[in-house]
């Protein structure tokens, strides 16, 4: 027994933080499920707008990978519940047996009660009792004690009533999470067939694209080369930036020296006019001693050698020019340029998505499709919503460029310090260059992609003119 009372305690001590951690996953549960099923929709929708093509194209392949990844998802959340749903039904059970055990202990207890008040339930019994008391005081201890014997046989019977009561919430409880387990069972054998239905359905588009496999890696080799058409117009535009950045330090470097410069010519031209100055005054004053001394001279009539030329003190060396600070990165040269550019930094892995709504369906860098023998290159992370969605910025900063991409739409360049955000592939834009945009400003409209049959835009990413991994920098 006393092992066990540590125990005990400490299951206590840690039960209410158990309880805790409990409720946040439960919470995070739902959440969960609400967002699978915001996913879902968006994955069907995209499914039904890829369908709209005449013929079976990767973009739908895509769409049913996407919608089968999100319902595996979604059984697996369904599965994590049916596992708190079967605690939550031994928690009850154990309660149950519990709170039985309880009510027959008390039902016992009351009827061993009831029979002894039956046999003495004659007021002759009771008045007995009280006289055959030796003392008066030990009477009314007899009597209090009748009293208090009542009072417990009233809550005996006022505790079985309510260990009932919790019962039949217990029991009622028990019947509800049984329901819902066979609610959550259902719903997850259902996913399940539907699941089985999506992949014979992304098999039989497998079948029809893999006859279409040469032509398909034509289409993507053509796609690779507007890609880098694409790439040199954006280099083109950070080069430009840069070359103005240089030029604007270099111009403002130059302007700094003159101007030490000429504080320098100021500063010798006073000290020149200053050693005039004194050299005239020097002389002035040799002057009159001379004039004194020969006063003296022909008064004492005795030759005196003349005064010393007055000492000068050596002119001090002209200060050498200050030698310039070099300007390490262009794009940084001012304070709020640097600043931008480390809030930028910070926020790698954070930066929210382009779209208001969507999904991803392409990342940076070589894609290797898992279904087909073929593989993509993508610049920036390709970002599928609604046709005619709205596109937003990533973050603050100035819009530099905006051009027009030969057959592709449009793309606009904003600055962030010494990176650049380019989105690429716009049907249309509401923004100029020049023009200072905040985050999630939207900045322009997605171009409808003919193998999504959706708004697609792509979000590619540069420091300085090093293309980076998109892939990092935006949230899950």
């Amino acid at each position: 027994m006393k092992k066990f009372i540590p125990l005990l305690i400490l299951v206590l001590a840690l039960a209410p933080g158990m309880l805790h951690a409990q409720n946040q996953s439960r919470e995070e549960l739902e959440r969960r499920k609400r967002e699978l099923q915001k996913e879902m929709e968006d994955a069907q929708n995209m499914l039904k707008e890829t369908k709209k093509s005449s013929r079976e194209n990767l973009g739908q392949l895509r769409a049913l990978r996407n919608k089968i990844d999100v319902r595996t998802r979604m059984i697996r959340n369904i599965n994590e519940e049916i596992t708190f749903i079967n605690g939550d039904i031994n928690t009850a059970l154990r309660d149950v047996k519990t709170l039985q055990r309880d009510l027959d202990t008390l039902k016992e207890q009351y009827a061993q009660l009831v029979v002894a008040a039956y046999k003495n339930r004659s007021s002759y019994a009771f008045l007995n009792f009280i006289f055959s008391a030796k003392s008066f005081n030990d009477a009314v201890k007899r009597y209090k004690y009748l009293q208090q014997y009542r009072d417990f046989r009233r809550r005996q019977a006022d505790n079985i009533i309510e260990t009932q009561e919790q019962l039949r919430v217990k029991v009622k409880n028990l019947q509800d999470q049984r329901e819902k387990r066979s609610t959550a069972l259902s719903t997850e054998q259902a996913e399940r067939e539907t699941l089985e239905k999506d992949r014979k359905e992304k098999d039989e588009v497998l079948s029809k694209l893999k006859g279409r496999e040469k032509e398909l890696a034509q289409d993507i080799a053509q796609k690779q080369r507007d890609q880098k058409k694409v790439q040199d117009l954006i280099r083109a535009v950070i080069r430009k930036e840069i070359e103005a950045a240089r030029k604007k330090a270099e111009a403002e470097e130059l302007a700094r020296k003159k101007a030490l410069e000429a504080e320098r010519k100021r500063k010798e031209e006073e000290r020149q006019r200053a050693l005039a100055a004194a050299r005239e005054a020097a002389k002035a004053a040799a002057a009159q001693n001379a004039a004194n001394n020969n006063n003296n001279t022909a008064a004492n009539n005795k030759p005196e050698t003349p005064p010393p030329p007055p000492e000068t003190k050596p002119e001090p060396p002209a200060p050498a020019p200050e030698k310039p600070t070099r300007v390490y990165n262009v794009l940084e040269a001012t304070p709020e340029a640097a600043a931008l550019s480390e809030n930028f930094e910070n926020n790698k892995g954070k930066l929210p998505w382009p779209v208001e709504t969507g999904s991803i369906i392409g990342y940076f860098g070589i894609q290797k499709n898992p279904d087909i023998k073929i593989t993509e290159e993508n610049d920036g992370m390709i970002f599928a919503t609604r046709k005619g969605g709205n596109v937003k910025a990533v973050f603050s900063g100035q819009v530099r460029s905006v051009f027009a991409i030969p057959g592709g739409g449009y793309a606009i360049t904003i600055k962030h310090g010494q990176y650049f955000t380019n989105y690429v592939g716009l049907s249309g834009f509401s923004v100029k260059s020049g023009q200072s945009v905040s985050t999630g400003q939207v900045i322009g409209t997605a171009r409808t992609n003919d193998e999504e049959s959706a708004g697609v835009v792509e979000v590619q990413i540069y420091k300085v003119d090093k293309l980076q991994n998109a892939n990092t920098w935006f949230r899950k």
